[in-house]
C-alpha cells in the first residue's frame, strides 16, 4: 500500500498511537533513516520525560518489544516506513509531509504547565487564607488586590500556554499585519 492510497481514517488509525507518531517524528528529525537502538532510547526518553542516557533497561525493553512486534510492522504495512527486522534499519518513505498533521510537535520542548498552574493555585489559596483569617489590618485591605493579581496571573499563564501550544498563531498574527 502506498501513502497516496491511505485514507484519512487509516492515517488516524496508524497515528492514534503515540509510539508510532514518535517513531515517524524521530525519523524525520534524523534524515529519514535510523537504527532501531537509538530510536528505542529516544522514544523511551520521551515517554518517561527524561534524557536518552537516563532511560532504564526496563523502559528501553518495553519500548523495543512494542516497536519490534507491533508498531514498526504496522507502519511498514501502511507504506510509511521500510523496516528490515534483520538489520534493524528503519527508513521513512517519501512524502512525509502527508503525515505532518498527525505528528506530535515539539516533543522535547514541552513545558510542564501543570506545575505552573499548581503554583498559581497555591498562591491563590495562600492569598485567600490570609484574607479569611484577617491576619493584621492590612490583609483585609489587600484581599481584593491579591484576588485580582491571582486572576490576572492565571489569565496570563493560560494565554502563554495557548500560544506555546499553537506556534502557528504567532506566525499568522505576524503575517496578518503585512
Amino acid at each position: 500500500m502506498t501513502d497516496s492510497e491511505l485514507t484519512q481514517a487509516e492515517l488516524f488509525d496508524v497515528f492514534s498511537n503515540a509510539r508510532r507518531r514518535r517513531t515517524v517524528q524521530y525519523l524525520k528529525r534524523n534524515g529519514g533513516t535510523c537504527d532501531l537502538a537509538p530510536l528505542v532510547e529516544q522514544v523511551a526518553a520521551w515517554e518517561n520525560e527524561t534524557s536518552p542516557e537516563d532511560v532504564t533497561r526496563t523502559q528501553r525493553r518495553r519500548v523495543y518489544i512494542s516497536l519490534y512486534q507491533t508498531h514498526l510492522p504496522m507502519l511498514e504495512d501502511h507504506g510509511i516506513v521500510d523496516w528490515n527486522p534483520d538489520d534493524h534499519i528503519i527508513e521513512l518513505l517519501p512524502s512525509e509531509d502527508l503525515f505532518e498533521p498527525y505528528l506530535d510537535r515539539r516533543l522535547e520542548d514541552q513545558r510542564s504547565w501543570h506545575r505552573i498552574y499548581a503554583s498559581v493555585t497555591s498562591l491563590g489559596v495562600v492569598g485567600l487564607a490570609v484574607s479569611w483569617l484577617s491576619i493584621g489590618p492590612l490583609s483585609t485591605a489587600i484581599a481584593p488586590a491579591v484576588a485580582l493579581v491571582v486572576c490576572a496571573t492565571v489569565l496570563l499563564v493560560a494565554l502563554a500556554q495557548h500560544v506555546a501550544r499553537r506556534p502557528d498563531v504567532g506566525r499568522s498574527l505576524g503575517s496578518a499585519g503585512r
